[in-house]
């Protein structure tokens, strides 16, 4: 039976390739769904891969992650990063690793993006690599966890 991970986006990443291209590019969500597909394929994983603009649905999405056994979380969740316990503690509960990414570097814009309540569980963080910081973050996940590359 195939590891199965989740890869889960915060509010506004169902807006990507509409949202202020110079600085999220144009790649749309569906975009990066099929990269973070492409990617899970090439380790063997199943992935679930959601997007949210409401906290406790995205809280719900990482219980349910660690009901459903998965392997480990991907998660961008973008504004919530910087407001939420709610997301720290649901993360902090599922035990499984989780890596941490953004699409923009936050450590280059405005001062309240550079605090990330994740990163307090995250076992890694990307920033700044564009949508292909995802594959980056499943290829990272995916060492974790022993899944090798086929």
């Amino acid at each position: 039976m195939a590891q199965t991970i989740y890869v889960l986006n915060g509010p506004n990443l169902n807006m990507l390739g509409v949202r202020e291209p110079a600085k999220y590019g144009s790649a749309t969500l569906k975009d990066v769904e099929s990269l973070c597909a492409d990617t899970c394929k090439r380790f063997g994983l199943d992935m679930v891969f959601r997007q949210s603009n409401i906290e406790g649905e995205l809280v719900t999405f990482i219980q349910e992650a660690r009901i459903n056994k998965a392997s480990g979380i991907v998660i961008n969740p973008a504004a919530y990063t910087h407001t939420s316990v709610a997301i720290l503690d649901a993360l902090t509960l599922t035990e499984l690793p989780v890596i941490e990414i953004h699409i923009t570097n936050v450590h280059q814009r405005e001062s309240f993006r550079h605090h990330s309540y994740v990163s307090k569980v995250a076992r890694g963080v990307l920033a700044g690599f564009g949508v292909q910081g995802y594959a980056l973050a499943i290829e990272g996940l995916a060492g974790m966890i022993g899944a090798k590359e086929r």
